[in-house]
């Protein structure tokens, strides 16, 4: 290796590892620093691309070429190969020197075959290879390779990317979000799923501009960060077909909205999961060793039941607080909307919240009446 800092190993999932040791503790999803960051919050985001990965080698017919993009430490790539069982070869790859020199290491510790580890710039490295599944794991927003990831990824491949600029998508900082994302956000009670879904319509127009359509596969909200599955296919017609579920929205549509006249987008308004898909991941959950395992299990149930819901969540304290009376409890608000003949589902947004069918009126009256 090009410097001999202190290392330490780390054991994820079925894969040890060596990452550099850090001299403070450090909190969010990365910090700046001269070293690779290895950041064990992020575990659990690194065991859903375990299972993604897994899901999509089982349903393809070829061998998958497969790219860990921005790896930093390369824990996920490693973990990738290390942990998925198939016809798929793989490629690590970061710009930062010492970060290629310790990929090459856990690499060789590990004896893996079929891994390609590179030093490059993401774009360039994209520009010259086609890839069945790209991950994009950025410092900030992955918004300055989108269109290059675009071009990469082959038809009816996987395009995962994980956003942690969330309060830019949030609209802490609207005028970043329209720079960077082409779209304005709106701070609210609701502004993550906002915020998820300006994400994926700016994966989508990207992706039209090369005649080609998106079909989000498991789109989630974490802490802090967002992160997308998306299949990329070939086509004028799926191009033409996605862009129709992008729309601009006022925000007076918005039920409960405190803030009228605004724009919001444009954005995604269509499904942001596919059902079917995670009932698979369950199936290849329950065959992983995962330190998170629990927590994925309750994070997949959460989106396969609101998968068919309809689009934005409502939180039972912030509509407590807007009609001002004390929320009722989840319980109370799914028994009184079922019996009344509405759909309403749970979100993983947020433990208090909730979608549903219902109309503004009859979702007061159950907060006025629940006793």
């Amino acid at each position: 290796m090009s410097k001999t800092p202190n290392i330490k190993h780390i054991i994820e999932g079925e894969t040890d590892f060596l990452v550099f040791k850090k001299k403070h503790s450090v909190k969010g999803p990365r910090a700046k620093d001269k070293l690779p960051f290895y950041n064990p919050a992020m575990e659990l985001n690194r065991d859903l691309s375990i299972l993604v990965c897994q899901w999509l080698i089982n349903n393809s017919s070829k061998h998958v070429h497969i790219l860990d993009g921005l790896a930093a430490s390369g824990v996920r790539g490693v973990r990738i190969k290390n942990e998925v069982i198939g016809d798929f070869d793989i490629t690590i790859n970061d710009w930062n020197m010492d970060a290629y020199d310790l990929i090459q290491e856990n690499v060789k510790n590990r004896s893996l075959t079929n891994v390609d580890v590179l030093n490059k710039n993401l774009n360039t490295l994209l520009s010259e290879k086609k890839f069945d599944y790209i991950d994009v794991d950025p410092f900030g927003s992955p918004a300055y390779f989108i269109d290059s990831a675009i071009r990469s990824i082959s038809n009816k491949g996987i395009l995962a990317c994980t956003a942690t600029d969330t309060a830019t998508l949030c609209g802490v900082y609207p005028k970043v979000c329209n720079r960077r994302y082409d779209a304005m956000p709106f701070h609210s009670f609701f502004m993550k799923e906002v915020a998820l879904r300006i994400l994926v319509g700016f994966i989508c127009r990207e992706a039209a501009r090369y005649d080609k359509g998106i079909k989000p596969l498991l789109c989630h909200s974490n802490d802090h960060y967002f992160r997308v599955y998306i299949m990329v296919r070939n086509g004028v017609d799926s191009a033409n077909d996605s862009l129709k579920n992008l729309s601009i929205i006022q925000s007076d549509e918005f039920i409960f909205s405190k803030n009228p006249g605004v724009n919001v987008g444009p954005l995604w308004i269509g499904k942001l999961q596919n059902k079917q898909m995670i009932k698979e991941l369950r199936t290849i959950l329950f065959e992983k060793q995962l330190n998170t395992k629990n927590t994925l299990w309750k994070l997949l149930d959460l989106l396969e039941e609101e998968a068919d819901a309809p689009g934005f969540f409502y939180t039972t304290d912030d509509i407590a607080s807007l009609l001002k009376v004390s929320p009722p409890g989840m319980n109370t608000v799914f028994k009184k909307l079922k019996n009344n003949g509405y759909k309403v589902s749970r979100t993983h947004f947020s433990p208090t919240g909730f979608k549903t069918n219902a109309p503004k009126k009859k979702i007061e009256s159950v907060f006025k009446n629940y006793s």
